[in-house]
């Protein structure tokens, strides 16, 4: 096996270091995006709910002008 010069060994090193940080940060991103999923999927949830309720109550005025126009 050849001789590693101390260039060689810098570099092999700075490679290592570079090679860490760009998986560090992949990970920082990956672990960010699990986090954030569940925020959202409570906005969507939410919203939904709102929905619901907002044609429920639709619903309810619509029954209440209905037997007040039979009389009732």
């Amino acid at each position: 096996m050849a001789q590693r010069t101390k260039a060689d060994r810098q570099t092999a090193a700075k490679k290592g270091v570079a090679t860490r940080r760009r998986r560090a940060a992949q990970k920082s991103a990956a672990d960010a995006k699990d986090s954030a999923k569940p925020a959202g999927d409570a906005v969507t949830s939410a919203a939904k709910s709102l929905g619901d309720a907002a044609k429920q109550a639709g619903k309810s005025v619509a029954s209440r002008l209905g037997a007040l126009r039979k009389g009732r």
